[in-house]
């Protein structure tokens, strides 16, 4: 009787574990979310554009501060570029109300937002403009969390305990003005035993506690479960680990929140115990996600594990092709000698006629099973062609896809040209008017290297970093602000996709062959390898990180 009591006890406390289903129907719950993600941006993308078409033209000021404030909270976590517009909209117009809690208030938005995307000069200035003492007591713990995070994001730099000490300081002070009773002091309260205090038993009681009440489709769900996560982490409690950071990155998938933080670690998770193939697959959705949102620190935290599955990863693929050439030899090899055999039994069956019968039995047998091998190896054979044949088919693609772009284009300018020709000749002047402007090949041309950009650093990601790698520390290119490529790295993306004739990139480029010449002149003597291998060196960026 007393065991069936502690049983009893020990079912009701851990409830909401039980409750959750086993840890193989989470993580199919989470692959299903990761497959459908981009439904849920959708869902969100267009709840919002629905919010802005209500937008009316006669707002207050006051109003369309808080309409704008509205479209920061739906973007914060899902597109960071976007919030950042909506609360510089939101710090002009407290400037013209002149409204310091307004202000204040978007400015400390504005500190989050900068440092998440790795703006920590603004983010650091913006916050020790503001005069804590003439704060509103209500913007309090706002301006503790936003000092809060901007350590956070900052310690994703450098592992220094001067920051964790700040995080613990900032986090202190914020629980010292928080009402007891909110969810939010709850939170921190937990997180501060949990980070700093290392105490776990009755945080973990606490979150279980918050999770029976918490509905799936809550952004506290997500933080809840992460935390468990991190509990079962600490505590060496593998499955909860796993069951904990899926539940976590389920919700904020299926809540487009793209700064997911239990995706990287669930990824570690899976590293850990071996599973590559699945770590691989949560880290580059968490990259996706990281750059999608804008999020540099997550970005940051990311690259080393990234760096290093990825690696595993490629050498695990690299393996099984090897195992795939292996396993065709001894089929091979195996067929031979199940050539040999029949040809021996068939000479037997001439000798030994008192067992013709059951040496016809047998050489039926072996004949139907030679064909089944033989239909695997067509079958092998096949794949094999197909995989060396995709990654051809995806230069080539490529390749054409621009060029017709390309072509396109020239047609359009020179039809620009014959309409003008007709306006001089004082033809349709309304239509010279319009067709005078270059605005339009201009904008298709923008349009083209934009998409020419994103497609080629789909095929290789790493590109501008290892051709960066190429070349002398003081002359390696930086990119501006939302610039995937320039015009020196697109002329040797061509090159890489085999157009190494410079009057073809030229035309391309729509930049003299002179200049096409100078561009590749000055990279050859910028390398830090030879000058006659630098292009050869090029062509071979990506090689083995391409995949079909």
């Amino acid at each position: 009787m007393k065991n069936f009591y502690l049983f009893l006890i020990f079912f009701i406390v851990n409830f909401p574990v039980f409750a959750l289903g086993s840890t193989d129907d989470i993580l199919k719950q989470l692959n299903e979310a990761i497959k459908n993600k981009q439904d849920y941006v959708k869902i969100k993308e267009e709840r919002i554009l629905n919010f802005k078409k209500i937008k009316s033209d006669n707002l207050t000021k006051e109003q369309e501060y808080n309409f704008n404030k509205t479209l920061y909270l739906e973007y914060q976590k899902l597109n960071s570029d976007s919030a950042i517009q909506y609360v510089k909209k939101n710090i002009k117009i407290a400037e013209k109300l002149q409204n310091k809690e307004l202000l204040d208030l978007a400015q400390l938005q504005l500190v989050t937002l900068y440092s998440s995307s790795g703006k920590y000069r603004e983010s650091e200035a913006i916050l020790k403009s503001i005069n804590k003492k003439t704060l509103s007591a209500s913007l309090l713990p706002n301006y503790y969390i936003s000092y809060r995070e901007f350590f956070e994001h900052y310690a994703a730099n450098s592992d220094n305990r001067e920051y964790r000490i700040q995080i613990g300081k900032y986090r202190d002070s914020l629980l010292g003005i928080l009402n007891p009773n909110t969810l939010d002091y709850q939170i921190n309260r937990i997180q501060q035993d949990i980070f700093i205090h290392r105490k776990y038993k009755e945080p973990e009681k606490q979150l279980l506690s918050l999770l029976s009440k918490t509905k799936e489709e809550s952004p506290n769900y997500a933080m809840i479960t992460y935390l468990l996560g991190k509990i079962a982490e600490a505590t060496h409690q593998l499955e909860n680990r796993k069951k904990y950071y899926a539940l976590s990155a389920t919700s904020d998938i299926k809540n487009a929140n793209k700064d997911n933080a239990s995706l990287q670690e669930l990824a570690l998770v899976f590293y850990e115990i071996g599973d590559v193939d699945m770590a691989y697959k949560l880290t580059q959705s968490a990259i996706e996600d990281a750059l999608y949102c804008n999020v540099q620190f997550r970005t940051l935290l990311m690259s080393e594990v990234y760096s290093i599955i990825n690696t595993v990863y490629l050498e695990r693929e690299k393996q099984r092709k090897s195992e795939l050439q292996i396993y065709l030899l001894c089929i091979s090899l195996l067929s031979l000698f199940l050539l040999v055999a029949i040809i021996y039994v068939y000479k037997q069956m001439k000798k030994v006629s008192r067992i013709r019968t059951e040496l016809y039995e047998t050489s039926q047998k072996l004949a139907e099973l030679n064909k089944d091998i033989t239909e695997t190896n067509n079958q092998l054979q096949q794949s094999n062609l197909q995989l060396s044949e995709s990654n051809l088919v995806k230069e080539e693609y490529i390749a054409h896809f621009f060029n017709l772009c390309s072509t396109y284009i020239n047609k359009l300018e020179n039809y620009r040209i014959i309409l003008n020709k007709k306006a001089t000749a004082k033809q349709f002047d309304e239509i010279y008017k319009i067709l005078k402007s270059t605005t339009l090949v201009d904008n298709e041309l923008e349009e083209l290297y934009k998409n020419f950009d994103i497609i080629f650093l789909n095929l290789y990601p790493t590109f501008v970093k290892d051709f960066n790698a190429l070349l002398i520390p003081e002359e390696q290119i930086v990119l501006k602000q939302n610039e995937l490529l320039n015009t020196e790295l697109r002329i040797f993306a061509l090159i890489r996709l085999g157009i190494t004739d410079s009057v073809k990139i030229a035309a391309f480029l729509r930049y003299s062959l002179s200049t096409i010449y100078n561009y590749r002149t000055r990279a050859r003597n910028k390398a830090v390898v030879s000058r006659n291998d630098f292009e050869e060196m090029v062509m071979k960026i990506g090689s083995l990180a391409l995949k079909v």
